[in-house]
């Protein structure tokens, strides 16, 4: 699809990643592939894809907290509008806790071992 999009664009080295029409560009994208529209009928939007990341993550077991902080959002939220969509799907005693971080001597005898590794 990439390629696709290259050829018929033509892009420049100079042109943005992100131009100012992306939401016409995603939407064209969507039309393309058959998927303007989720299985309910309601249309996709970018925001579509905040709500697929937040899924996916949850169903890989992601600690539910990082996944907060990582979309500025809270717990309760995510609880409320994205998990209750997965209920059938999630382990709730394996995502609402917190995972133990290792101590920091360790972290740095990890990150030491993955540095020779790469020397």
């Amino acid at each position: 699809m990439f390629n696709r999009l290259k050829k018929r664009n033509k892009p420049q080295p100079t042109d943005r990643i992100f131009p100012k029409y992306h939401h016409a560009m995603f939407k064209r994208v969507l039309e393309e592939e058959g998927l303007k529209f989720d299985r309910e009928g309601r249309p996709r939007t970018l925001y579509s894809l905040r709500h697929t990341y937040i899924c996916f993550r949850l169903m890989e077991g992601a600690d539910i907290y990082m996944l907060a902080k990582n979309c500025r959002t809270s717990v309760e939220m995510i609880d409320k509008y994205y998990a209750a969509h997965l209920k059938d799907v999630l382990d709730a005693s394996a995502i609402n806790v917190r995972k133990k971080k290792p101590p920091k001597k360790e972290v740095a005898e990890i990150r030491r071992g993955e540095l020779a590794t790469l020397r």
